[in-house]
């Protein structure tokens, strides 16, 4: 296949990928109307973890769960099932685009959280980056705005979490194999979540529509994850990585569609000054591998 297909693909992946994310979080804030948050997680790593056993299990065996850091997987997929959880909350308390947009400050938390924990330094043009992209997320979350004070803190623990699970990657991935890294997050999602099952597992039980519903979430979860994998395999992640703010759009066409809400004005322009805060910190690293 030519280069050029081969980044063409990469780009629908990503734009597939961005796709199923945005609908998980559509699906789980409708869920969320009538059934616990801690079960959607649970439906979101179980099947999942299913789909990779089915999928992946029968070629790669006992590859798909080989790792050197068996501690290090656990503890960076109980970040992302955190990440999982209290975003969830957060979706079920505010419009998904908004909510969307708050959880994209986490590389500007990454890039705080490298400094300390990997030593990287800090440029002048990160902390301005950073400084902006907050400034961002306070243009969505002022007072007025369509965040409430509880949905910010729960998307604000989201994004912690989320800043920690990419630090572990980044500590992981030059020795543990991509799909290993991300089985461990379906299967470690799948115990934690069952066996803490009898502290939430109640309320109507589910239909048939909202089983498969349930369900629906872990296959756009892990159908996301995948494609997003293979997306890596054919381009560069510094050209890829704007493809993510894709998520911003398809949410706020699905909060329109499905919750009939567009964000207003000022929203927008924040989520515009974390998109653009986050693209210059990339290609800046992106320049400087290339110096």
């Amino acid at each position: 296949m030519p280069d050029r297909h081969k980044v063409g693909l990469a780009v629908l992946l990503m734009i597939g990928a961005t796709l199923c994310f945005a609908a998980l979080d559509a699906t789980s804030k409708y869920l969320s109307r009538t059934y616990p948050i801690p079960m959607m997680v649970w439906g979101r790593y179980t099947f999942h973890c299913l789909m990779m056993v089915i999928f992946l299990a029968p070629s790669m065996r006992l590859q798909l769960i080989a790792t050197t850091r068996p501690r290090a997987q656990i503890l960076r997929a109980l970040m992302l099932v955190g990440t999982t959880g209290f975003s969830m909350v957060g979706f079920s308390l505010m419009p998904l685009a908004e909510s969307t947009a708050f959880l994209f400050v986490t590389p500007l938390v990454v890039v705080i959280l490298s400094h300390w924990l990997l030593k990287e330094s800090i440029t002048l043009s990160h902390w301005i980056a950073v400084v902006a992209g907050f400034g961002g997320a306070l243009l969505i979350a002022r007072p007025g705005g369509a965040l409430s004070t509880e949905g910010i803190v729960w998307m604000s623990l989201a994004a912690a979490c989320y800043a920690i699970y990419q630090i572990q990657t980044r500590q992981l991935s030059p020795t543990e194999n991509t799909l290993t890294m991300l089985f461990y997050t379906a299967l470690v999602g799948t115990v934690s979540m069952t066996l803490a099952a009898p502290l939430y597992w109640g309320g109507p039980t589910p239909t048939w529509i909202d089983a498969a519903l349930i369900a629906s979430l872990g296959i756009y979860g892990g159908t996301g994850h995948l494609m997003l994998t293979r997306a890596f395999r054919y381009a560069a992640a510094s050209f890829l990585s704007p493809f993510l703010y894709g998520q911003l759009i398809w949410a706020g066409l699905l909060g329109w569609v499905f919750y009939d809400h567009l964000p207003d004005l000022l929203s927008i322009g924040g989520m515009v000054v974390i998109a653009g805060s986050s693209l210059s910190i990339a290609l800046g690293e992106r320049l400087r591998r290339s110096a």
